[in-house]
């Protein structure tokens, strides 16, 4: 029998009040999300009072995000296993509970266990938001709900720099993981109240050779994107070398999407068939590029507005912060164009929108700007940014079964972390490039007015930073220049600095930009009616004696 998708939904999801499970879900999420950015702010910091060395910065950043991208398919599955509430529930307890040990960490290598630990229960939590709001929400009502969930979305992606900011400036390091815990606490009370206990008729099976296959090749994959920059894209183990690694994770891929295929008729990780409907694969397309850009486009810009414009940890996250609050504002009004027949046209507005507006930006920003000068360009980018989120998740859920919906939220949360961690790894080589060049061009320039001795020792100080690390700290020129180095000198360094970053900058985001204008043309792909699914099997609440909307067992 052939019925709407959203008939699917369980008597106890109709009978809990979706938009305070939408509040439980967003609250979570948030938090998850919030630490994929939050910690960057503290770097100086955990390196003085951790005595951290650049390899350890580098795993306490990406040790999270690494699990975290990995877990996320199986996550997803599992939730379709055991049901949602109880893998969300398990996902907040672990985090929450792996906060409060970061907190407590005394060395690089015990933060970066207890990273990997935040990353399992953001990877557990996060593909069963997804899951729960496609099957408790019905179809008319789905594209607002996607809209307040990506208003999240972008909210905890800009806001992690500010709010970083001000709690390491007011309260140390360590405040930036315990500002979990009572919001994980909140959720987990409210999560065991108010989450329907969502189940199908169908026993699911867990795939453990396609989850061996998923996890081994995604961390294979995401650890040569990850750490190619820091070992110059050549050895990591002895003759083991990057492109190795990376070639053998798409390997083991390959061999992943066969197994796949070959268990069609059984129980795969992910259902094949989900790539059937044209509207869910050109939407994780879109979701990788967005993910892209976002990370992408926003590393080289937070470094200008510390280095270049001089501005503050705290000063740099505010600037972002209208362009926040415009994508709060009109996601859920594109989330209600997203409910009727124009989510593709809201969607294809909303990426030209935020691709214009960045554009703007980067064209704009120039060594002696104001944060003035950036605010309309941000502006445009935050409203196209609001009327992406809510479309692009309504036109990827809708024509997804029900029971199936942990396993495609699996898929697309993947995705765009694969995106994000590609995009931070190819923008950075390209950034790191690029400077490597225009600094050296701008100090032989800078450089022609000073005596022959001083030009030759200020030109190596730049080409050792282009080919080296980079202080991005406000006011730094990032020259390795000797102690006692003149004032003009220095001035000029600075000067120096800002020209060469600006111009690498301008070069660096068009790669970035043109993601995301091709993705904003794919969008022209999408299906404006997709077909109405087959559901073999409902959905139903777990067995209970008294209340089935709290039940949770």
């Amino acid at each position: 029998m052939t019925i709407p998708q959203d008939s699917g939904v369980s008597q106890a999801g109709r009978r809990a009040n979706p938009w305070l499970v939408l509040f439980v879900l967003c609250l979570g999420f948030f938090m998850i999300l919030l630490d994929t950015t939050i910690v960057n702010i503290a770097i100086p910091d955990l390196i003085d009072d951790l005595g951290a060395s650049l390899d350890d910065i580098l795993w306490i950043l990406n040790a999270y995000i690494l699990v975290y991208a990995v877990l996320l398919i199986t996550a997803g599955r599992l939730g379709d296993i055991h049901g949602p509430k109880r893998l969300f529930m398990l996902g907040l307890v672990l985090f929450t509970v792996a906060s409060i040990a970061c907190g407590l960490a005394q060395s690089p290598e015990q933060l970066v266990a207890f990273r990997i630990a935040q990353g399992v229960g953001g990877a557990l939590l996060t593909p069963q938001t997804l899951a729960v709001i496609t099957t408790i929400f019905p179809a008319e009502r789905r594209g607002a709900a996607f809209g307040v969930w990506g208003a999240v979305a972008g909210l905890a992606t800009v806001t992690g720099p500010a709010l970083g900011g001000w709690l390491v400036s007011e309260w140390g390091w360590r405040w930036i993981f315990y500002v979990n815990v009572p919001v994980g606490v909140l959720a987990l009370a409210l999560a065991a109240v108010f989450m329907p206990d969502l189940r199908f008729h169908r026993r699911h099976r867990l795939d453990l050779s396609g989850t061996g296959l998923v996890t081994l090749g995604l961390f294979l994959l995401c650890f040569g994107l990850i750490e190619g920059q820091s070992h110059d894209w050549g050895a990591v183990w002895g003759p083991v070398t990057i492109p190795m690694v990376i070639g053998a994770g798409v390997l083991v891929l390959a061999v992943f999407v066969w197994q796949l295929h070959a268990r069609r008729d059984d129980e795969p990780l992910i259902p094949l068939r989900l790539f059937a409907d044209r509207n869910f694969s050109v939407m994780n397309g879109v979701v990788a590029a967005v993910s892209f850009g976002m990370l992408g486009l926003f590393l080289p810009l937070t470094i200008y507005l510390q280095s270049v414009l001089g501005l503050s940890a705290l000063q740099a996250g505010l600037t972002t912060a209208p362009m926040s609050a415009m994508s709060m504002v009109f996601a859920p009004f594109a989330g209600r164009l997203a409910d009727g027949r124009h989510g593709r046209w809201a969607l294809l507005g909303g990426m030209t929108l935020w691709t214009v507006g960045l554009t703007a930006v980067i064209l704009t920003a120039q060594p002696g700007s104001d944060r003035g000068d950036l605010m309309p360009g941000l502006l445009v980018a935050g409203l196209g940014l609001g009327f992406v989120f809510a479309p692009l998740q309504t036109i990827a859920m809708r024509g997804v079964e029900p029971r199936q919906a942990g396993a495609a939220s699996g898929v697309i949360n993947t995705t765009r972390q694969l995106g994000a961690v590609i995009g931070a790894a190819a923008v950075g080589a390209l950034l790191q490039a690029q400077l490597a060049t225009s600094l050296a061009e701008q100090a032989r320039t800078n450089a022609a007015g000073l005596p022959e001795g001083v030009r030759e020792r200020f030109t190596e100080a730049f080409a050792h930073m282009g080919s080296g690390g980079m202080e991005v700290g406000a006011g730094q020129s990032g020259a390795h220049l000797p102690p006692g180095t003149p004032g003009p000198i220095t001035e000029l360094a600075h000067t120096t600095f800002q020209q060469g970053f600006t111009t690498a900058m301008k070069v660096t985001t068009a790669l970035p930009l043109a993601v995301l204008a091709l993705a904003a043309l794919s969008v022209l792909l999408v299906r404006s009616r997709p077909a109405p699914v087959t559901i073999p099997d409902q959905p139903t609440p777990a067995p209970t004696t008294t209340d089935p909307v709290t039940a949770d067992h």
